[in-house]
């Protein structure tokens, strides 16, 4: 059988299969590639809620998703990850309802403040955004996961610039010397080890809950243009690409389209555009970082990770 994203086939929103009845929750929806990856989901039939921290911005995104979508059944979610306790209110109301959730996209990220900048809860914003939040949302929403029948999906999007990621252990918020992009390299390695131990604790404690990783290679968002200027050779290649390199959003949010619906995705897997640099083109596996491959760095981030957040996983 080929896979449909082999050379040979490429996964198109015409691949997406019918989503009626299952329910989708995508974090960062109100604009760029969050934006996209909701109203996609919303077209195949999916319930889709809305996640982010501005009303406004939801409003508005909702009501353009049912202008594009008639009859598209699509809701605001409040959540501000840059609080977690907003996660958590967020978190424990959709829990009490008793229903499913069979789709979680943690798509919203931070990309290389000048100055470092934190959560309400003290965190470094691009860990405690792109990372900690994210950790403590799927942990708390773990429940309504686990009630899905539809093979529950939880993707991560990491980013190519995990490639060049390191984690300090010693400094995870970045106390002592902050460096935008090294932050926001980390924070998206930390993508990728979240998805590496929880294939690993899912497995031991059969939850049920595939876990998947996506990146969406280059497209021209705010995450992009509100970024700082970065001299060093990944930083101007990267600068470069968004002008020259870059791909349209509809195409920059099909990987973690892919890994949320394609029964080819594999547990545990990376995806991205098979592209120069993975920067663009079409869904493909994705290069998997060495430091995103090590047991040990994804255990201790998660161990880490728990105590920061205060969310406690089960062991089965």
């Amino acid at each position: 059988m080929t896979s449909k994203c082999s050379k040979k086939e490429h996964f198109s929103t015409k691949d997406i299969p019918s989503l009626t009845g299952r329910i989708a929750l995508v974090t960062g929806a109100t604009g760029g590639i969050g934006y996209q990856t909701a109203l996609d989901l919303a077209a195949a039939g999916a319930t889709v809620l809305v996640g982010g921290r501005s009303e406004a911005k939801g409003k508005d995104a909702v009501d353009k998703i049912k202008a594009a979508v008639p009859n598209a059944d699509v809701s605001f979610a409040m959540i501000d990850l840059g609080s977690l306790a907003s996660v958590k209110k967020f978190a424990t109301e959709y829990n009490a309802k008793g229903q499913a959730l069979d789709i979680l996209i943690n798509n919203a990220g931070i990309m290389a403040p000048p100055e470092r900048l934190t959560t309400s809860d003290n965190f470094e914003i691009q860990l405690g955004t792109n990372h900690l939040a994210h950790f403590a949302l799927t942990g708390q929403l773990l429940p309504s996961l686990r009630r899905s029948t539809c093979s529950p999906r939880v993707v991560n999007v990491s980013s190519i610039a995990a490639k060049e990621g390191a984690m300090d252990f010693d400094d995870l918020n970045w106390n002592k010397s902050y460096s935008a992009w090294n932050g926001y390299r980390a924070s998206k390695l930390a993508n990728l080890l979240f998805t590496a131990e929880f294939v690993k604790r899912a497995d031991l404690g059969n939850w049920g809950v595939t876990c998947i990783s996506a990146h969406p290679g280059v497209a021209k968002t705010d995450l992009i243009s509100n970024g700082p200027r970065d001299d060093t050779l990944v930083g101007k290649v990267i600068n470069v690409a968004n002008y020259v390199m870059s791909h349209p959003v509809e195409k920059a949010a099909l990987p973690s389209i892919y890994a949320a619906v394609s029964p080819d995705a594999e547990k545990g897997g990376y995806y991205g555009p098979n592209g120069w640099f993975e920067m663009k083109g079409e869904v493909a596996k994705a290069f998997v970082p060495e430091k995103a491959k090590d047991p040990a760095s994804a255990k201790r981030l998660w161990e880490e990770s728990e105590k920061l957040t205060g969310v406690s996983w089960p062991a089965n």
